[in-house]
This record gives structure tokens, sequence and C-alpha cells, in this order.
């Protein structure tokens, strides 16, 4: 009978093998371009995630995929990204699926040169796409110099018509032929018409009167083509007025903010960001402020490129940007979108520095916008890589924002690592000092502290030792007669769990008698659900 059983438990541990290994694996682990598990995820500026090999195939054949949300990507940066790599492997590892293996640089090409030849049909061509050499451009030149010297004016000069992603920096220029249209200006590029990428016998005129229809099909409200005119003009004045004007049209207008929140608009502003002229800058990020308000904005803004721009203004900008920069990353870390994103691009350790600026309110968006950051396991892990437990205890200690601090502490006790960081920088002690303290910041700073310490009691053994070393029941105890109802909540929960792990040492089991009766599993159930009962993220602020 044995034997049938243990013959019964292998068929149906194998059953279970097998169901467990289809589990399709969530959107953002994919390659947009590949549509495979990434193997070696890198983020490009706008906070998008790709597999490296699928960027060396598009930059090597010269195209740049229209995604399906309609962004054009950016692969002149790219940064690995570790946080979504790890996260792809412990999901393999937890649905007992493989790891993803290596793309194979050939079959990523095919299906790259299948999105070229659905993107711009004329551009089907059986051998492979090139730069343009110095040669074949001089002689193109050659062939039709009066078109190119038009056109190449058009292209260099200031656009108002339909040139979204033309950069104003000549630096930018390049001289790469993309396989998109060829009347459609290129992210980044200028290029003379005379060369035509397509096959087609059509002239280099009619090249520039497609190009002039096109712009003109896209209407544009007289508001924002005024805004616009002005944000392209190579006149100071006239970049402020501008500025000046769609800020104060952005923050009294919540129509206005989704309407001039278009792609050719955001390019202006992005580039007026790094402008060296303090009240350009300050009103450009002013601006984007009051465009990312609006909740479907928030993801177009940072899939656009700015979150880059903006720590640059927070490391590096005057006061008054600073104040501006940290806001604008408060409010784009809201939608949980882009709090991956935000945090792979580097956002983390100056917003972390920026909550010891002398400003109020850079240190009050700052530390909102780690709070919200810090609610997913990836930034966690990389704050407490960054030694911010040590900063914000010492925060703490002093005084400094102190409520607004404890809730970043709540979100990092919520983690293996911040746990036990925390506990290492003698957080247990540090707390429950500050319960003990007659008068504290706010009852918002008491009940987030009380929080704190319901997050480090979850899970962990050696909260009890620390807590008694504390003498945090007295104090626990007084939380729960006089605090507020969700101070007096979580301070009977934790005195709670650790009267349960008393009388759990003090209880002596007849292991004998424990094991005959087949009782020892139920025992340890019990336990478990006493003591780990709770979610760790269950807490409300």
């Amino acid at each position: 009978m044995g034997r049938n059983g243990k013959h019964k438990w292998i068929i149906s541990f194998h059953h279970r093998s097998n169901s467990s290994s289809s589990p399709k694996p969530p959107p953002e682990f994919l390659c947009p371009i590949s549509g495979s598990l990434m193997f070696d995820p890198v983020v490009i500026p706008s906070g998008q995630s790709f597999d490296r090999i699928s960027i060396q195939v598009c930059r090597d054949l010269s195209f740049t995929p229209a995604l399906p949300d309609g962004s054009t990507p950016d692969f002149s940066t790219i940064i690995p990204n570790l946080a979504i790599k790890t996260t792809i492997l412990t999901w393999c590892r937890d649905h007992h699926a493989p790891d993803p293996a290596p793309p194979d640089y050939t079959s990523v090409e095919k299906i790259v040169r299948s999105m070229i030849q659905d993107q711009s049909p004329s551009r089907i061509s059986s051998g492979p796409h090139f730069r343009v050499s110095e040669v074949e451009l001089l002689k193109a030149v050659a062939e039709n110099p009066p078109v190119l010297f038009s056109h190449a004016a058009t292209e260099i000069g200031p656009r108002l018509t339909n040139n979204l992603y033309c950069s104003t920096s000549s630096s930018d220029e390049s001289v790469i032929v993309t396989p998109g249209s060829p009347h459609r200006p290129l992210p980044l590029a200028t290029r003379p018409a005379c060369f035509s990428i397509s096959d087609s016998s059509s002239s280099s005129i009619e090249v520039i009167e497609s190009e002039t229809l096109n712009a003109n099909s896209q209407s544009y409200s007289p508001e924002e083509q005024e805004v616009f005119s002005k944000l392209k003009s190579s006149d100071i004045f006239d970049q402020e007025t501008g500025l000046i004007s769609l800020r104060k049209i952005t923050r009294t207008k919540e129509e206005a903010r989704i309407s001039l929140c278009s792609p050719r608009l955001l390019s202006a502003l992005r580039s007026l960001i790094i402008s060296r002229y303090s009240v350009v800058q300050t009103n450009a990020i002013a601006s984007l402020v009051n465009l990312s308000l609006e909740k479907q904005n928030k993801v177009v803004i940072v899939r656009s490129g700015f979150v880059p721009v903006l720590i640059d203004a927070l490391k590096a900008g005057s006061s008054e940007v600073q104040e501006h920069a940290a806001g604008a990353l408060f409010s784009l870390a809201l939608e949980d979108e882009n709090k991956m994103a935000i945090g792979v691009l580097g956002a983390l350790q100056p917003l972390l520095h920026a909550l010891r600026s002398d400003s109020e309110r850079t240190r009050h968006d700052s530390a909102l916008s780690l709070y919200h950051l810090s609610l997913i396991q990836s930034n966690r892990v990389k704050l407490v890589k960054f030694g911010a437990v040590s900063t914000l205890l010492s925060m703490v200690k002093s005084g400094d924002s102190a409520s607004r601090v404890l809730l970043i502490l709540c979100n990092l006790a919520a983690c293996m690592e911040g746990k036990s960081a925390m506990l290492d920088s003698n957080a247990v002690a540090i707390l429950v000092g500050m319960l003990r303290e007659s008068e504290l910041e706010s009852e918002a700073t008491r009940e987030n502290c009380v929080a704190a310490l319901f997050a480090l009691s979850h899970g962990s053994l050696r909260f009890k030792g620390l807590a008694k070393e504390a003498r945090a029941v007295e104090v626990l105890r007084e939380v729960e007669e006089k605090g507020s109802e969700r101070a007096k909540e979580k301070a009977k929960r934790i005195l709670q769990m650790m009267r349960g792990r008393e009388e759990e040492e003090d209880e002596e089991i007849d292991w004998e008698a424990a094991l005959e009766s087949g009782g020892l599993s139920r025992t340890r159930l019990r336990v478990g659900r006493d003591v780990f009962g709770a979610n760790a993220n269950s807490t409300n602020f």
C-alpha cells in the first residue's frame, strides 16, 4: 500500500510540474521588438526596456521602429536594466520556466527586416542596408545640386510645421539612412532629399511637395501653434514669453494640459530644460510640472525622455529649478508604469541627496517621490544598496521631515534587504525612542513610527529581542491606550505578535506524541498563521 501511495505521489508531482510550465510571462518581460523574454535587458532614455541584441540589430540596419503605442524609441543611449533582469529570472524560477536563452542575431534580424517591410514597403530590398558613405552623398549632390540646397536649408532651419523629431542642436545631425518613410523627418537626423532610400524613380521635387502636403495635413490649434513658434525661436526673449504663456495656460486650464502635451511641443520643451538661461529653464520645468498633472500625460512625458534632463536639473540647477525638478519627478512617480523606469534611469540617488536641501519644497517633493518609487521591490533594493537606511534614520533622529521619511522606511522594511539593514542600524531603538518622546512633530509622525515598527516585526526573529532591549512593550501599551485608531491597531498587533512568540517559547511540546498523532504540521501551520497572517504591504497611510 505504501508502494502504491508513493507511485501516486510521483504521478501527481509530474502533473503539477507540467501544468506550471506553461504560464504566460508578463508583457513587461518581453522585448517589444523580438517578442521574447529578454536575456540582456537594457533601458533607453524614455524608460522602455529592450533586449540588447534587438537594439544592436536595429542600429546595424539603421532602423528605428514605431512601437505599438505610437512612440519612436531613441537608441542613442542604453543602460543595463539589472532590476528587470533579476525580476525575470525570479519569475522563471517561481514558475518552473527555463531562463531566457541568448537570442540568435539572425533570427532577430529577420524580425526587424519584417518590421522594416511593414513600416516602409518601398524599402524592400534583397541586399543589406548600409550607412550612406561620403562618396554616395557627393555623387547624389552632383546629380541634383539645386534641390539639395533648398531642401537642406529647410531641414536644418527651424521647422514650424511637422518636424516632430528633429533636434535643435547641429551636433545631433546625422547622415544615417533609416528605413522610415522618406517623407517623414528622422529622429535626431537631417538628410539631403536627393539621396532617396526608395527604389522608386520619383524626383526630389516630388518628395518636397509630398512632405509639404503631409505637414499641412496635420492641424494644430492656434494656441499651440503660437506657443510652439515661440519655443522654437532663436530669440531668448521669445522663448521666455512662450514658456510663461504655456505655464499660465496649463496652470489654469485643465483641458489645455492634454491638448498641449503633443510630441512636437514636448520635444521643444525638453530642449529648453537644458538651457543655460535660468529663467528659461525654470519656466520650462514648471510648465512640465503642470502638464504632468494629468494622468494620461505622465507616461507620455517619461517616454519622451524627460527623466534624464530632470535628474540633471535636480543635481545642478538653481534652488528654484531644483524645486520644480523634484515636483516633476514626484508627479511622474505617481504613475505605476513610470516607477521602474525612473529608478533605472538614475533618479534615486539625486532624490536621496535632495532630502537635505535648504528648500522645504525640494525636501517635501523629493521625500514623496522616494515614497512612491519605493513601492516597488526593485527600487527598494537599489535604495538599500545606496545606503539610504542610515541616511533616513539619521534624519528621523534629527527630526528633519520625520513624518515623510518614516513613510519611506515603512516601504523599505517591507523587503528583506531593507528590514535587515534597518535592524542592523538600530532602527527599533530609534523608533521606540521617538515614541517615548512626549511631543512629536505630529500625530501622523507617531502613526508612521508605529507603522515602521509593525513592518519590521513581520517575519523577523530578531525583532523581539531588539524590542525587549529598547523596552518597547511599555511604549506600545501607551500607544494602544492613547494613540489614534490606526496607531492603536498596529500597536495592538505588535504586542499580540510578541506575546504569541513568548507563549511559543515557553510552550513545552511532546515531540514524540506530536509525530505519532500527525499534529506537528497543524502546530506549524497555526504558528505561521499567528505570526505572519497579515500582509506586509497592508499598511494604509
